[in-house]
């Protein structure tokens, strides 16, 4: 089991998200027809493509670069609050990792956490209001509990990325209170948040790029 990722292990990794979000497209705009537009899934595949290119086009072997750069790729794609708020978490993220070669599972939750803390400067979604923060909150949270339990990094994004299908879930069982979907209210109960169930495939993906 690997202790810490380092640039190529945190590029796989960030890969893995790509290619889970892609597999899973149509069902993500399946999820978006009950309350929106149904293009959250072209939407998030339009994100990945982005990051997928920054990935590509990168000019050093630096994390905190990576980071930035896949963040200002993705807050460029259109479709709702979808690319801003992606793209904010990307770009939180890229701050702690500034001077760091590796990531050690307490520095990969400190970077989520940074994150998740700007993201959370951009909206007022808590979790409950049926939004991504339902996933991603737990996500973060179980992901640092891991690490601080001495946990390493495959081991703690398993246990990040169970907590994140968990939260999306739980959105089955409440009403949309942001977005558009906000509009039809009760009528979104019973069916679960597209952005949710976007983080909680990103995480899987984290989870099936990790060796162990």
């Amino acid at each position: 089991m690997p202790d810490a990722l380092g640039y190529d292990g945190f590029v796989r990794m960030l890969h893995g998200a790509i290619e889970e979000v892609r597999r899973n497209t149509d069902a993500l705009s399946k999820l978006d027809s009950v309350g929106g537009d149904g293009d959250h899934g072209t939407t998030m595949a339009r994100a990945m493509g982005n990051a997928e290119k920054a990935i590509a086009d990168a000019k050093s072997r630096d994390l905190k670069d990576l980071l930035f750069d896949i963040g200002w790729a993705i807050m460029g794609v259109d479709g709702g609050a979808t690319g801003p708020l992606l793209g904010t978490l990307f770009l939180g993220m890229s701050e702690p990792a500034a001077g760091k070669t590796s990531l050690d599972a307490p520095a990969l939750a400190a970077l989520f956490e940074a994150g998740l803390a700007a993201l959370q400067q951009q909206t007022r979604a808590k979790v409950g209001d049926k939004t991504m923060l339902d996933a991603l909150i737990p996500a973060v949270a179980a992901l640092r509990s891991a690490a601080d339990a001495g946990q390493g990094v495959a081991a703690a994004l398993r246990v990040a990325a169970d907590a994140a299908a968990e939260g999306a879930a739980s959105t089955k069982d409440f009403p949309a209170r942001f977005g558009r979907a906000k509009n039809i209210g009760d009528r979104t109960i019973g069916h679960q948040d597209p952005g949710a169930a976007s983080v909680a495939f990103i995480f899987r993906g984290f989870v099936g790029a990790t060796p162990t």
